[in-house]
């Protein structure tokens, strides 16, 4: 996984609130374990009229913002089904922050374990980067996990929190399976002495 340690980029706004997983990524495109190719199909439903041509009214498809890394929207983000896949369309877009008021709670930790920071802040707040954002490339907007605040264009700073877990595994590029083989050769000491010792035990399987 990526390290995520200071972003300045183009922020896209979209001012919707409940933005559900189906509207992040429609079930009938959940037929892969892959997580490349999905970032096509991000916003599949908003971005395509029915026979496949773009909408130019949907943000995503405008020049400013198609190459946006952050995204900015309303209250209860991923809400919805529990899909992994939503986080993996966002990633696979370009998309590596999403500021809202709040996030559903396993969108939220999907999106964490992805490399993708979720950043709570008020509504009005939201609101005044939208209006930053409506710039396009004219506005970039700083996210420094580092120092945990987010930077307006004007150069104002915007506190946020990060559960202090998660932001050391975005800092150091880690998801769950990296953090543990960090002790990996605890790991291996353990099982070498446990065969030892206890050799009715058959071995775990590598998978």
């Amino acid at each position: 996984m990526d390290a995520f340690t200071t972003l300045t980029a183009v922020a896209a706004p979209l001012p919707a609130a409940n933005v559900d997983t189906d509207k992040i990524i429609p079930a009938r495109f959940l037929k892969t374990i892959k997580r490349s190719g999905l970032g096509t199909h991000l916003f599949d439903g908003l971005r395509y009229a029915p026979d496949g041509s773009e909408r130019p009214e949907f943000v995503l498809n405008q020049p400013a913002y198609r190459k946006a890394e952050i995204l900015i929207a309303h209250e209860n983000f991923g809400c919805g089904s529990s899909r992994e896949h939503a986080a993996w369309a966002l990633l696979d877009f370009g998309i590596r922050c999403v500021i809202a008021p709040s996030f559903a709670d396993i969108f939220h930790g999907n999106a964490l374990k992805n490399g993708i920071l979720p950043i709570a802040l008020p509504r009005a707040v939201c609101d005044a980067l939208m209006q930053d954002a409506a710039m396009g490339g004219n506005a970039r907007i700083t996210v420094d996990l580092e120092r945990q605040v987010v930077i307006r264009p004007s150069g104002e700073e915007i506190s946020f929190a990060v559960d202090p877990m998660r932001r050391h595994f975005l800092l150091n590029g880690l998801d769950d399976i990296g953090q543990t083989l960090q002790h990996e050769a605890s790991i291996t000491a353990f099982e070498q002495a446990r065969a030892a010792t206890q050799p009715w035990i058959p071995a775990i399987p590598v998978i």
